[in-house]
């Protein structure tokens, strides 16, 4: 019990300090914030995706099949899915700092133990542990969002945070990826670097979070954000209520567009996590590049996805008045139709790379506001961490049982040529890509139709 004490939020304190000490506190501490949760949460993303960089050299060392890659990538987003409802749920009462620090070192451990495994059970496991591990983070961050940002800073500082996704996969796949590649051939650990790097990075990641994120203003003796900016819209309608947290939190689940943005994002998540997944192993072995540069035009979406996200808040706040529908359709559009030259385009560098750049850039807007703004817009104020959790768990389970599917898809096309050579014989093993590729391009055109039909909602600010 005294254990679970610590990750819990300190009760409220008396503000004692002058107004102008209370601002120089503010400032510090929301600088620390906006800059630990970017940084630290795109770092922690190394630990989600490293099974992604390394799946080829998995392949073709003979430990997994695609099938068995899809069982393990299942295991994590079934328990990321489960881990963000939870912990989103554990996060409007938690100490963020203590919360957070300690998912990224649990998942730091999955990884150093996924270095060490080649049997199925026990990589599905530690996976699926790594997934429960990485859903302390969002929540974490969305409620730290909540409680020392106000209400009309919503989009920019949470397309800012957004970006942390983007940071951490260009630094999975273009980093880790070139760690494997330069990693010496001959001692048989090429593929066992792409989890340990992973795991170091993750545990100074816990450090900074430990270090510098702080708990919510009341229980550091400051007043709410809403009082020492002015913006009383949200916490009027959550008080209004007389509801406790618990109480508001199970409120939203009686909200219809709060179901459907569910099921938006989950389709969404489906194409997002089907080109993390298999969009590298789809470039080496349809599109003939190496591990390096198919990784590199990987990167190029993430990175671009940078832009996305912080033009994502802008472009909603500023050219729509705040209202994501209208930007989710822009957004969407560019997220879709690059796919089709993705796909079905010329096999020419510099086409794929723009389109990479173009879909990365519209996929970020539309899941900043799809995988958790749009949420917290509609949603109770107070109860930021249950919203962004029942969004994800909808979206990962869209994402895990995507990554299931389209691992059998690509298994059930396999092609083995073997070629005899005395008492022994090689195999090449070719795979079809056709029939996942409309799973996944479908994926984004429902979560659009869905998206559209929430055209009217508006904040509850």
């Amino acid at each position: 019990m005294n254990m679970l004490k610590v990750f819990t939020t300190g009760r409220d304190r008396p503000v004692t300090a002058t107004a102008a000490d209370v601002d120089r506190q503010f400032h510090l501490h929301r600088r620390n914030v906006i800059v630990v949760i970017t940084l630290c949460y795109g770092l922690g993303y190394v630990c989600r995706l490293a099974l992604n960089v390394v799946k080829k050299p998995l392949m073709d060392a003979g430990i997994f099949t695609p099938e068995q890659l899809g069982i393990i990538g299942s295991a994590l987003l079934y328990g990321y899915a489960v881990g963000k409802f939870t912990n989103g749920f554990l996060a409007d009462h938690a100490h963020v700092g203590r919360f957070f620090a300690a998912g990224l070192f649990l998942s730091a451990l999955a990884n150093f133990g996924m270095g060490f495994s080649d049997l199925l059970w026990v990589s599905a496991l530690l996976w699926g542990l790594n997934g429960w591990f990485q859903g302390f983070g969002a929540p974490s961050s969305v409620v730290s969002l909540a409680h020392w940002y106000s209400n009309h800073e919503r989009g920019r500082y949470y397309g800012i945070w957004s970006t942390a996704h983007s940071i951490g996969e260009g630094l999975t796949y273009l980093g880790v990826a070139f760690l494997i590649a330069a990693a010496p051939k001959g001692l048989g650990l090429d593929w066992h670097w792409g989890f340990w790097v992973p795991a170091v990075i993750c545990v100074l990641a816990a450090a900074l979070v430990l270090r510098y994120l702080p708990d919510r203003p009341q229980a550091q003796g400051l007043p709410s954000v809403a009082n020492w900016r002015g913006d009383h819209g949200a916490l009027a309608q959550a008080a209004a209520h007389g509801d406790s947290v618990w109480r508001t939190q199970l409120r939203i689940l009686a909200m219809p567009s709060i179901w459907i943005l569910a099921l938006a994002s989950s389709s969404m998540y489906v194409t997002r996590y089907a080109i993390n997944s298999w969009g590298n192993v789809y470039l080496q072995e349809i599109r003939g590049f190496d591990l390096f540069d198919a990784n590199l035009f990987i990167f190029l979406n993430t990175a671009a996805g940078i832009l996305g996200c912080v033009a994502y808040g802008f472009v909603s706040d500023k050219w729509f008045d705040a209202r994501r529908p209208p930007a989710n359709l822009l957004f969407g559009l560019m997220e879709l139709l690059p796919l089709v030259v993705i796909f079905w385009g010329p096999n020419e560098p510099v086409v794929l790379a723009a389109a990479l750049v173009v879909y990365g850039f519209g996929l970020s807007g539309i899941l900043a506001s799809l995988g958790g703004l749009f949420a917290i817009d509609i949603a109770p104020k107070r109860v930021a961490g249950a919203a962004m959790g029942f969004i994800g768990i909808f979206s990962y389970l869209g994402a895990g049982l995507q990554d299931y599917i389209s691992g059998k898809l690509i298994s059930d096309s396999e092609l083995v040529l073997r070629f005899p050579h005395g008492d022994l014989e090689s195999r090449v093993y070719f795979y079809d890509y056709s029939v996942p590729i409309l799973f996944w391009v479908g994926a984004s055109v429902f979560s659009l139709v869905l998206a559209a039909s929430l055209w009217r909602v508006r904040a509850t600010d």
